[in-house]
């Protein structure tokens, strides 16, 4: 059975196929990012979204870390002992630099917004 070419093209591309009757009730990406937010004064830019991340991949690498050394038999000159100790130390070799790049990169936007807010009370 053979796939018309509406089919397999993305939706967006479909939408500029359906002529401007179709496009009519969209709203411009522009304008979609210029409306605020009933509940903040604040826009969100995504720092505390990097800040979580960042603790949570941090957290469960290490956790990853010291289940390695202790429930999957722990660490050798040729390295965990076991499979799971392998899966474990892998992740926790992954997980680690990943969350402290996020920490920082949040930390960084943290106090960003944090000194653009005090210029803007000034």
């Amino acid at each position: 059975m053979a796939l018309s070419p509406q089919e397999l093209m993305p939706v967006d591309d479909k939408l500029s196929m359906a002529g401007p009757a179709a496009q009519q009730n969209e709203m411009p990406a522009a304008q979609l990012r210029s409306v605020p937010s009933a509940n903040s004064s604040r826009p969100d830019n995504g720092t505390r979204a990097l800040l979580q991340a960042g603790f949570w991949i941090m957290l469960v690498a290490l956790l990853a870390l010291v289940a390695t050394e202790t429930i999957f038999g722990g660490l050798g000159i040729d390295g965990p002992h076991t499979n799971a100790g392998w899966l474990a130390f892998m992740f926790a070799l992954m997980g680690a630099p990943f969350g402290l790049l996020l920490l920082v990169l949040g930390g960084a936007k943290w106090l960003r917004n944090r000194r653009m807010q005090h210029r803007r009370a000034d």
